[in-house]
């Protein structure tokens, strides 16, 4: 089975973390061509992370991102439900033919695997901080060299 993350989470995550390390200001442009996307959709996005509070902006000639959070307060899911994702599948079930027994059957243990899965998932990224991430990021940049 595959799995694919939201990548709006993936992405602002990794937005994020280099935020955490850079003592300056991140320009949408530069957070653009990180994610290889233009400025505009940047934008957007990060207006969630700024209205929820973990990241602040500047405008003008010299503006640009900086994290305002403390890593260690903020989960994955804190930043999930900033950009905008209260849906955590988007698996669907059949209601084309509700009256048909195999259906209703078919539907309800769906529904019943994507609940019990929701639920893990989310607990386990409201259990998960920035600041764990930033260590294992840390640890893994120590171990190459850089």
């Amino acid at each position: 089975m595959t799995v694919r993350t939201d990548s709006r989470l993936s992405r602002m995550l990794h937005v994020l973390l280099h935020m955490a390390r850079e003592p300056e200001l991140i320009t949408s442009e530069q957070i653009g061509l990180m994610l290889g996307t233009n400025a505009a959709v940047v934008r957007r996005t990060m207006a969630g992370l700024r209205k929820a509070g973990y990241v602040t902006s500047e405008k003008g000639h010299n503006g640009g991102w900086r994290i305002a959070c403390d890593l260690q307060s903020v989960t994955l899911l804190d930043i999930h439900n900033a950009v905008g994702g209260p849906r955590i599948f988007a698996i669907g079930m059949d209601r084309e033919n509700p009256d048909c027994a195999v259906e209703q059957v078919v539907n309800k243990a769906l529904f019943e695997a994507m609940r019990e899965a929701e639920a893990l998932l989310v607990a386990r990224l409201g259990a998960v901080t920035l600041a764990e991430l930033a260590e294992q990021f840390d640890d893994i940049t120590k171990s190459k060299g850089c």
